[in-house]
């Protein structure tokens, strides 16, 4: 019960990160009736691909009764409803008559076909998870070669009490001989019972769900994840040699580079003597140039504000997980949490963006925070539609219900674009002058043929793969967790490795900002925030090389939810660390043109 006190109550009772009080940790007595309820089916290599247990031919009441559900349970695939299971506390039963029920061919061969994609079921009782496998599939020899498929009639289940709760639920086949579907043939129909056992014992344990150190599911969804040593090595390598990089080498550069300048400047006596007249190069000349303004500021604007809200997010659920606010053990707690969050922060967006956008001289700051407030909601409204429509069309229990997209949809007009302008407000009126220690000449001045290594493209693939490489080790996990069936819990690493791909960011765009003014091309506004924002390009690259190599996943629907919202996992990391790199290298330009003697 102490996890209750530790949740906001309204507004994370509202989403679903706390259980509700009450829904866990019933009191029984013995004899009491406990309820069973069936919830989901689904392949077991496709985590986001489930169905109603309802919906394969199996025991069911004549008319359903859904049991009411949190939000984060329904954005978690639930879909709970209740069973004609009959258990008692604290009474055992010996192979009692679920159901006998008649199939036809088709309800075979839908069975069948459920059996062969390793289909799952999972119950509830007391808001403790059972899973176990449908059916059962043999391959066996080359030649000859032999297919069986059994479906298991009979389920034992165990379960464990201490005092008057419920501490353990667990539901096995393991003396049970499976009923073969393979001597199933003709016009049937065919004659199937279903029976059930329940065995009661009392146990020590006090803490739900754990038995032996062990989770009730853990046997079904095994959790492997250790500390990632070589992940943590690899990326504390990585950021010494680039911050050795840019304070050692990048520093003396400039030392000398401010030296040999101030120099020249001091032993100037023409008034008239001037950038060209002095023989400069390198980044000194552009000094008239360097705080030009960029094309499409507005949109450079809402870059900014949208990644310092998703920076402020990422740290938030990060930091969330570390004080164990929500079960991390469900992925629907994690995206309750998360739109939540994501609506309170907008006003970080709405900050940013505006304040920067009224610095840089823009007037029509009403246009720039509708573009903030859509420049994220507008593909991901796109992208989920498309998804959700899939799973509508499968009859997947991942589609939303209606009141549910009402319910999101409101707390986005009614908290996170309200908040996004208010934010705007605030940083509109708080805006004073662009702080740019260089004045700007009204002509622009023309830019030298640049060597293809200072390319944007080159540029874009450096500051990309650095930061990539510094978290590809730890990336497989989070897949692991996210598309599988992994259980990340690490989350002290993450935050380090999360703190490690900002710092890396940050370094790498510094390095290369330099490297493109030395070359007398002032134009950096955007090609920081592509340098390391291409880091999302790799991000994806490697969510292709996940699913392709790495990954069991199959069907449209789960190709689909993979592939899109993978798109979208890497438009928030071009976003997230756009922004990093372009105050780290607006906060370098700054330092190095006010230590910099000028006329």
């Amino acid at each position: 019960m102490a996890s209750h006190r530790s949740c906001v109550p309204l507004l994370l009772l509202l989403l679903g990160t706390c259980p509700l009080p009450g829904s866990s940790e019933a009191q029984y007595k013995p004899g009491d009736p406990v309820m069973l309820y069936v919830n989901k089916v689904g392949p077991y290599h496709n985590p986001q691909e489930t169905y109603h247990y309802y919906q394969l031919p199996v025991c069911s009441p004549e008319k359903i009764q859904h049991k009411s559900l949190t939000l984060g349970e329904v954005l978690d695939g639930d879909r709970m409803a209740e069973s004609l299971y009959q258990i008692r506390f604290r009474e055992n039963v010996e192979k009692r008559t679920l159901c006998e029920m008649k199939l036809s061919p088709d309800q075979v061969a839908q069975l069948r076909r459920a059996i062969e994609e390793l289909y799952y079921f999972e119950f509830v009782v007391d808001d403790l998870p059972l899973r176990g496998f449908v059916g059962y599939m043999e391959e066996s020899g080359f030649l000859p070669h032999s297919h069986k498929v059994g479906l298991w009639t009979h389920l034992d289940f165990h379960l464990e009490w201490n005092g008057n709760h419920i501490v353990y639920a667990n539901v096995s086949v393991r003396d049970v001989k499976p009923r073969s579907l393979d001597d199933l043939a003709g016009p049937g129909p065919f004659p199937m019972a279903h029976t059930y056992s329940i065995r009661w014992s009392e146990t020590a344990t006090e803490r739900r769900g754990e038995r032996h150190g062990r989770g009730g599911d853990d046997a079904f969804f095994p959790r492997t994840l250790e500390i990632h040593w070589l992940s943590i090595i690899n990326s504390m390598v990585l950021v010494f040699l680039l911050v050795g990089f840019v304070v050692v080498i990048l520093m003396r550069v400039l030392k000398n580079d401010l030296a040999r300048y101030n120099l020249d400047e001091e032993a100037s006596t023409s008034a008239a003597a001037d950038d060209y007249d002095q023989g400069d190069n390198g980044w000194k000349i552009i000094h008239t140039d360097v705080f030009r303004f960029p094309p499409c500021r507005g949109l450079l604007c809402a870059v900014l504000g949208v990644g310092s809200q998703f920076l402020a997010l990422g740290t938030g659920i990060i930091v969330m997980a570390l004080l164990g606010v929500f079960n991390v053990h469900r992925h629907g707690a994690i995206n309750s949490a998360a739109i939540l969050l994501y609506a309170l922060t907008c006003c970080v967006a709405g900050y940013v963006s505006s304040h920067f956008y009224r610095q840089l001289g823009g007037e029509s700051w009403v246009w720039n925070i509708v573009l903030t407030t859509s420049l994220f909601s507008a593909p991901f409204f796109l992208t989920w539609s498309v998804v959700n429509s899939v799973h509508w069309a499968n009859g997947s229990t991942q589609a939303l219900p209606a009141t549910t997209i009402l319910l999101l949809l409101s707390v986005w007009l009614l908290v996170g674009f309200p908040l996004t302008v208010i934010g705007g407000i605030f940083g509109k009126n708080r805006a004073g002058h662009f702080d740019a220690p260089c004045r700007t000449k009204n002509i622009a001045r023309e830019i030298p043929p640049q060597p293809w290594y200072k390319s944007t493209l080159v540029h874009m693939t450096i500051g990309g793969f650095l930061p990539f490489s510094a978290i590809s080790v730890e990336l497989y996990y989070i897949f692991a967790t996210v598309w599988g069936r992994e259980q990340y819990t690490l989350y002290g690493i993450l935050f380090f490795v999360f703190a490690i791909l900002l710092s890396v960011g940050a370094c790498i765009s510094i390095a290369l900002t330099y490297f493109q003014l030395s070359g007398e091309d002032y134009r950096w506004w955007w090609r920081s925030v592509l340098s390391a924002g291409s880091t999302g390009l790799f991000i994806f690259l490697y969510s292709v090389f996940y699913y392709s190599r790495r990954s069991n996943m199959s069907g449209t629907v789960q190709t689909v939810e993979f592939f899109g919202y993978s798109l979208l996992t890497a438009y928030v990391f071009f976003l997230m660390l756009g922004t990093i790199s372009f105050f780290a290298s607006l906060k370098f330009i700054r330092y190095i043109y006010v230590n910099l003697k000028m006329d």
